[in-house]
């Protein structure tokens, strides 16, 4: 790999320099493999990006970005496959929901939301509520209570689980009212391709996003998954824009291969890494009383 910046280490650049930080490497058919590392952006920069009403709910919510989400939306939003690697607990799995919510919006208020399937969450976890509810349902239930004081109407975006331990009843309702925000685990996303009723519905996927890709992308499930979205962009006849969230991996040029792979042709598809991984501020006190630990009596400690 050669490194196209001249300044600070890439866990430093995206802080530092404004100009994106490109790798390449050379293939056997001449072909260039490009990874660019996101750079920092401004919180008024990514806000004008967004909606109105999802700018406004954001901005009473959260009020500033974390970093990941300054890096990362502006490029889902260009429509770039994107890999989010930041430590637990920065906001990378909203950075990722935010800026398709986001996208959702702008159809449904356009009366272009169709009874379609657009986003596949696959995570190799089924406990998934927490993480769902924090990132997914909080989000659009608020952003839908702003559109509502402002439109007088409220959003039709629809979330479903599909996992293994889906009743055959929910599966029934997907068919007559499918999510427009699939979540399911890679095995459950296997299956859901082979339904016969079912698959019709993800020929309107645009987006697919693979969380804890740190989990999948060194074992058989994640061949597996690499093998299912493979086969979703072949059904649905275009380019799918590629989600990866990963805490702490490295090397992240091989981890975003893993999550675009390649071309029909054989070229290597483009991907930007948000490298946003740093080290936690430490707050540690040592606290002990007074008196002697050694030779105080133990009726007294």
């Amino acid at each position: 790999l050669v490194p196209r910046c001249n300044s600070t280490p890439r866990h430093q650049a995206f802080l530092r320099c404004r100009a994106p930080v490109l790798y390449q490497q050379d293939t056997p058919s001449g072909v260039m493999t490009m990874f660019v590392y996101a750079t920092d952006r401004d919180d008024e920069e990514v806000y004008r990006l967004l909606t109105p009403y999802v700018a406004k709910w954001f901005r009473d919510r959260y009020r500033t970005f974390t970093p990941p989400q300054r890096m990362a939306i502006p490029y889902i939003k260009s429509g770039d496959n994107v890999l989010i690697s930041s430590p637990t607990g920065t906001g990378k799995t909203l950075a990722a929901f935010l800026a398709i919510i986001d996208e959702l919006v702008r159809l449904d208020l356009r009366e272009e939301l169709e009874d379609s399937v657009y986003v596949v969450y696959v995570s190799p976890l089924r406990a998934l509520n927490n993480d769902m509810r924090r990132n997914l349902l909080v989000p659009l239930q608020g952003i839908s209570d702003v559109v509502k004081n402002k439109l007088g109407r409220e959003l039709r975006i629809r979330v479903a689980v599909r996992t293994s331990d889906t009743t055959p009843y929910e599966k029934q309702k997907m068919l007559k009212n499918p999510p427009h925000i699939l979540i399911t685990t890679p095995e459950s996303f296997a299956i859901a391709l082979v339904a016969p009723r079912f698959r019709e519905l993800l020929r309107g996927v645009r987006w697919v996003i693979v969380d804890e890709i740190h989990e999948l992308a060194s074992n058989k499930r994640g061949a597996h998954l690499s093998l299912s979205i493979e086969r979703l962009e072949d059904l649905v006849e275009r380019p799918l824009q590629r989600i990866g969230l990963s805490a702490t991996i490295a090397p992240l040029e091989e981890v975003a291969k893993f999550l675009v792979g390649y071309r029909d042709d054989g070229a290597p598809r483009s991907c930007v890494i948000v490298d946003a991984r740093f080290t936690k501020p430490h707050d540690i006190k040592v606290l002990c009383p007074q008196f002697d630990l050694v030779y105080t009596p133990a009726n007294i400690l």
